[in-house]
């Protein structure tokens, strides 16, 4: 009866101080999980004070990319007197290659997505500029002016701007960052 009252005595004892000991683990690790939340966000929140810019940056540099391999801007700037067709074609696909070459980098700040709606687009244009220089009746006699019309005829036919996808995923993405 001895050994009873002292396993009772005991439990009396250890039951309570376990109860007390498991309470305050579960509130310290409750606490701790809640200062490692509030430092995260912390983090994040210097992160964004340095990243938001440089990625509003990107996409404002990707924006203008689109605009300047845009044919109807591009044929504008990149003036086709005096050049034959396969100099003004040359010049064409260069000027493309050079301005998304130069913007390469900026694909780190955007989405997979996105970079994949601006490098869609720049096979459109190239691919719009080639189906325009391979159908002139001879290419390599044209005057770059020919190219120009046939570049622009292609356009209004296909009634699309080979552009504008790309430009709104770059806005979509520019607003999911506000």
């Amino acid at each position: 009866m001895d050994s009873t009252a002292y396993l009772f005595d005991l439990l009396k004892i250890l039951l309570p101080a376990l109860l007390v000991a498991g309470s305050i683990f579960y509130l310290i690790r409750q606490y701790l999980e809640k200062e490692q939340q509030r430092r995260l966000i912390e983090l994040r929140l210097e992160n964004s004070k340095t990243t938001l810019p440089l990625r509003l940056q990107a996409l404002e540099r990707v924006t203008l990319l689109l605009e300047r391999i845009t044919p109807n801007n591009m044929l504008v700037r990149l003036s086709s007197a005096g050049q034959t067709a396969p100099e003004y074609h040359r010049l064409l696909i260069q000027e493309i290659r050079a301005e998304y070459e130069h913007n390469l980098s900026q694909q780190l700040y955007m989405s997979p997505d996105t970079w994949g709606e601006v490098k869609a687009a720049k096979e459109h244009v190239l691919t719009t500029i080639n189906k325009a220089y391979h159908g002139l009746p001879q290419p390599q006699q044209s005057r770059g002016t020919e190219l120009a019309k046939r570049v622009l005829e292609t356009l209004i036919n296909e009634e699309t701007d080979p552009t504008e996808r790309a430009l709104l995923a770059v806005k979509r993405e520019a607003f999911g960052l506000f």
